[in-house]
């Protein structure tokens, strides 16, 4: 329930028609035709700010229930319009447009969710497809992640477990003869040099187990050859108790 009275954005937008009655949250307007490429052309003016202020790289969140993941779902997206006809097609002018602001030599990342975990979720053969469309449109490495389309449904989620998503990662590297990152659970050491070494993937990366551990690089290091964490004498003290 959200315990707002007022609206926590000025003028919320939606992909499409959403119903939310009886759980007391806003209904967001729906997107016209003509504001959706409109907002393609907002995702390329961020990139070109992003290559202005100096960055290495791009990437596009179109995972977890953010606006591209939206559109490309079938039980979210239900327009009529062409970015309903084709529900990869919001993705790929996106993609496209923020290349076309990017030097060459720039690599853009697109973050996916190769599968749904919800109720009537997509499985991993429609998101590795649509991962083919957005390497087509110019996606340089895939982020792959899966779920964000809303509660887990018994017996359409993975067990949970280190590397419980690499097998989408794999698919989509397979597939689309592209870099990928693999996620999930990853902050075993042994695991994600696994992961590497087998060429599951081509990166992994590490969410909460930075959040817990800021020198998570620097102990996977020691680790690595051999020694404990303990003996990181350039991390404080209180950081050291609380790896064990």
């Amino acid at each position: 329930m959200n315990p707002m009275p007022l609206p926590q954005a000025l003028s919320p937008i939606h992909y499409g028609e959403l119903d939310y009655a009886g759980q007391n949250l806003i209904t967001p307007k729906e997107l016209t035709t003509d504001e959706v490429k409109e907002l393609v052309g907002a995702f390329a003016n961020s990139v070109k700010r992003a290559v202005d202020a100096g960055f290495d790289a791009i990437e596009l969140h179109g995972a977890h229930g953010y606006l591209i993941h939206q559109f490309y779902s079938p039980k979210s997206n239900t327009r009529t319009d062409e970015y309903g006809q084709d529900k990869a097609l919001f993705g790929v002018e996106v993609i496209a447009a923020a290349k076309k602001v990017m030097p060459a030599d720039m690599p853009l990342i697109v973050r996916i969710s190769a599968q749904e975990y919800g109720k009537d979720g997509f499985d991993s053969d429609y998101g590795v497809e649509i991962a083919k469309r957005f390497s087509d449109a110019g996606a340089d490495m895939f982020d792959v992640s899966g779920g964000g389309d809303g509660v887990l449904h018994k017996g359409n989620h993975p067990e949970f477990y280190a590397g419980y998503q690499v097998d989408l990662a794999r698919k989509v590297k397979h597939a689309t003869n592209k870099p990928v990152i693999a996620v999930g659970m990853l902050d075993n050491v042994a695991v994600a040099d696994h992961i590497l070494g087998v060429g599951d993937a081509d990166l992994v990366a590490i969410g909460c187990g930075l959040l817990r551990d800021p020198y998570w690089v620097l102990n996977a290091q020691y680790q690595q050859n051999g020694a404990d964490s303990s003996e990181m004498q350039f991390v404080p003290r209180q950081y050291v108790r609380g790896f064990m």
